[in-house]
């Protein structure tokens, strides 16, 4: 495998000579810094060093020491950015993805097996259709929490899509929306259930049902951290004859 100065395209970055006494201090703050990069990633998905420097106010080489330490460690992965359309001269610039495993340390996943194993059991005694009664059953309180916290977000769909995205993200998904040229987007960076979900996607399904019922419009759910992605993403078409808002519009890659 490359090693990380390879994988980040920079020059090795040299570190304390062998047997240097490491403060606490020291330790303890490149810990907390190396938090906030990862929660960065959790929200954003696939992120460039420039971009994680800009955004936590660290110098390009202060970036490049953090990211090949988590590269190290297997809690990131590097590759070329993706560039659609045309695309100028050199090398696409490279972004940054948390691996599943740091991804599952951001999250409660210490029940997945057990999860897993009462749904194989479900469906192996009572079928598949029970299967998916459970997991409807099992998101209607999320439903009802969103639906209370969007009371007051109106019947457009797209800012029913940035209500639901703050009641998600207060349920630990950690979920944005925003407006492109087809309608709108709603992203999820975490998934709680992702492990459990990548056997059963009744769970997606049931999942992707509540946000069609709480948006108040057909969706149409494009990938799934379930199933490899990067962020569940789920389209939200735009209404005709229904005049788009001024919402900012951002990409959010969902390829892994």
């Amino acid at each position: 495998m490359k090693n990380a100065a390879a994988l980040s395209g920079r020059q090795p970055v040299t570190g304390p000579v062998a047997g240097a006494p490491v403060s606490a201090g020291s330790a303890a703050t490149d810990l907390s810094t190396r938090d906030r990069v990862t929660q960065l990633l959790l929200e954003r998905g696939a992120t460039t060093a420039a971009q994680l420097g800009s955004a936590l106010g660290l110098s390009p080489a202060a970036i490049r020491r953090h990211l090949d330490a988590m590269l190290v460690e297997g809690d990131v992965t590097a590759r070329e950015q993706t560039v659609r359309g045309s695309r100028g001269r050199g090398r696409p610039a490279k972004v940054f993805v948390l691996t599943d495993a740091a991804r599952g340390r951001c999250g409660t996943h210490h029940y997945d097996n057990i999860a897993t194993a009462a749904l194989r059991w479900i469906a192996r005694n009572s079928g598949s259709k029970a299967v998916e009664a459970f997991a409807a059953d099992q998101v209607a309180a999320l439903e009802d929490r969103c639906r209370a916290a969007m009371e007051d977000a109106g019947d457009d769909p797209l800012a029913r899509a940035e209500a639901l995205a703050g009641a998600l993200t207060a349920e630990g998904y950690a979920a944005s929306a925003s407006t492109i040229a087809s309608g709108g987007q709603l992203c999820q960076h975490h998934c709680p259930v992702a492990h459990v979900a990548a056997e059963f996607p009744q769970l997606c399904e049931a999942e992707t049902t509540v946000i069609s019922r709480l948006v108040g419009t057909h969706v149409q759910r494009l990938a799934t951290i379930a199933h490899g992605d990067g962020v569940c993403t789920t389209h939200i078409p735009a209404q005709p004859g229904r005049a788009q808002s001024g919402r900012t519009v951002t990409t959010v890659r969902t390829d892994r």
